[in-house]
């Protein structure tokens, strides 16, 4: 008996079947940005960011094995939230924490920063920090999942926290962002609505001269 040709039900099915037979397709891990948060303005001439934190890289530490490592999430959180607008002195953002550390099935996680305003000499001026911690227990089949959600909790307490401690220690170096008053010379002018004119008074007609009496 020859084999036949595949029928046209068999073509439209093999797809579904390879598909199948693939498993669950691989999780995507969005990159953890703050762009939508209200920006936190200093009154600052720059900004720097420093990672003073290494990670081990060797057991327990499993911050490797994360989709967004600690360090890359608090990096991001002040390129996108720390806004420099003043003329004089300096922001120095640190991270002095950003482990995630395994130990059979329980993760714990744990990261912390420091914001430093200091002058161009280098003197401390103001001070903050914010420390946030977190763990899971339980299931460790994916591991992956598992460091990035919790990486992606604590980074929202973090913001939170972070904000806090800005707004009470640094109470001072905040700002609002306004650009300075525009100068009166250079205001723009209303063009639909009238100019002001100058008042002239009216000026009063010469009274008749008296002719004088004849002498």
């Amino acid at each position: 008996m020859q084999a036949g040709h595949p029928t046209r039900r068999f073509v439209l099915l093999l797809p579904l079947a390879l598909a199948a037979c693939g498993g669950e397709e691989a999780r995507v891990y969005d990159p953890l940005r703050y762009n939508y948060l209200p920006p936190i303005q200093l009154n600052v001439a720059s900004i720097a960011i420093e990672q003073r934190f290494v990670p081990a890289g060797v057991a327990p530490d499993v911050s490797n094995q994360d989709p967004v490592p600690p360090a890359e999430a608090l990096k991001a959180m002040a390129n996108d939230r720390l806004q420099a607008f003043g003329t004089a002195n300096k922001a120095v953002f640190a991270i002095t924490d950003a482990s995630l550390t395994r130990q059979g099935d329980v993760v714990v996680g744990s990261i912390a920063v420091s914001l430093t305003i200091v002058d161009d000499n280098g003197t401390q001026l103001g001070f903050a920090e914010a420390r946030v911690q977190s763990r899971h227990v339980g299931d460790m089949d994916d591991l992956a999942s598992v460091l990035y959600d919790l990486t992606k909790n604590m980074m929202n307490d973090m913001n939170i926290e972070f904000e806090y401690q800005i707004r009470h220690n640094l109470r001072d170096w905040l700002t609002n962002g306004a650009a300075p008053d525009t100068p009166v010379q250079q205001a723009p002018l209303d063009q639909t609505s009238p100019q002001p004119q100058m008042l002239v008074p009216p000026q009063t007609p010469p009274q008749p001269q008296m002719a004088p009496p004849p002498q």
